[in-house]
């Protein structure tokens, strides 16, 4: 008679070996995601504008929406949704939830919203994707006609003798007109006297009748009148010069050494937070091929910009670094949004 044992073992190894034909297949076979992504954008792409049709972040917008639509391969429509100085835009981005929703805005509403109003209903980094900065431009330190000097050592030396007898106009308390003063105040020991207007049109009327001797301004407002004769234009905010306004010199080296002043105003593309993250990079990289384009750079170079074009973590860290830099100027002056 065959040993019970023996025979047992048989058994084991015949099915042992069974379970292994039968697996052997499956493990040969390549592994499926449980879900297959859905490739994006499945329909037109909202991008939202917190400012009015006409303004530099609505130009931006619209100048990067046709080409990012080709790109895309779906609509990009911009939609203006006006209101407490771009936060409303940027609320209406947060809250999205359709998966389809972008921003473009200035940099305020990103960096110093929160600081000048504490009730601001976003929180940028836990609400907002960064996805690319779009274009930068600097203010120009612009002067009346009746300024005595006529070179930004002079007009520091001038006005820092002067005490609180000058005066400078911003578009409001808070805007970034308002805090590059005040920076500038904060490392010369300046002391003129703020006076804010509704816009830089208000700002510009106001210095060409020298009832104020001081702004910060944007380019396309000031390089026209000082062009005319009628404005003068000291110095650029940023660090190093900016093409456009070559014959300007950067403020920074007139504060001499150890003192940082690097201003500019930017605007940048953003998502949601559930944006995710693949889809970011995506639109980053779109975003920084058209505005590598000669076209479009020309193009935003007429306008008073230079088109940047930036990785979403690049966008990430200017943030940082500017709600930080202008938090303590805001701190320091007790600023408020109107």
């Amino acid at each position: 008679m065959p040993d019970p044992m023996v025979s047992l073992l048989r058994r084991r190894r015949l099915l042992q070996g069974a379970l292994a034909a039968s697996v052997a297949p499956a493990l040969a076979l390549p592994s499926l995601p449980a879900h297959a992504a859905a490739p994006w954008p499945q329909k037109a792409v909202r991008l939202v504008v917190g400012f009015p049709p006409g303004s530099s972040p609505d130009a931006l917008a619209r100048t990067v929406a046709d080409p990012l639509a080709q790109a895309l391969g779906q609509p990009v429509i911009v939609e203006n949704k006006v209101g407490a100085a771009g936060t409303i835009g940027v609320n209406a981005v947060a809250k999205a939830t359709d998966g389809h929703t972008i921003g473009l805005t200035g940099n305020g509403p990103l960096t110093t919203a929160k600081a000048l109003n504490p009730a601001t209903p976003y929180d940028v980094a836990h609400d907002l994707r960064p996805v690319s900065l779009v274009a930068s431009s600097p203010f120009v330190l612009t002067g009346s006609m009746g300024m005595p000097a006529t070179d930004l050592r002079g007009l520091l030396a001038y006005a820092k003798a002067q005490g609180d007898r000058l005066s400078y106009g911003s578009v409001g308390p808070g805007s970034g007109s308002h805090l590059a003063m005040e920076l500038l105040k904060a490392l010369t020991g300046l002391q003129a006297v703020h006076v804010p207007f509704p816009g830089f049109p208000q700002v510009a009327t106001a210095l060409m009748g020298q009832q104020i001797e001081l702004s910060f301004m944007i380019p396309s407002i000031a390089a026209p009148q000082a062009k005319s004769g009628r404005l003068r234009l000291y110095g650029v905010s940023t660090a190093t010069p900016f093409a456009a306004f070559a014959q300007v010199p950067p403020v920074q080296p007139a504060l001499g050494a150890g003192k940082a002043f690097d201003v500019a105003s930017w605007n940048a593309i953003f998502g949601p937070a559930s944006m995710p993250q693949p889809v970011a990079q995506r639109l980053s990289d779109e975003i920084a091929r058209i505005l590598k384009a000669p076209d479009t750079r020309q193009r935003l170079f007429d306008q008073g910009w230079q088109a940047i074009g930036s990785a979403p973590d690049a966008l990430a860290r200017k943030i940082a670094e500017d709600t930080a830099m202008w938090g303590d100027v805001i701190k320091r002056t007790g600023a408020r949004s109107e």
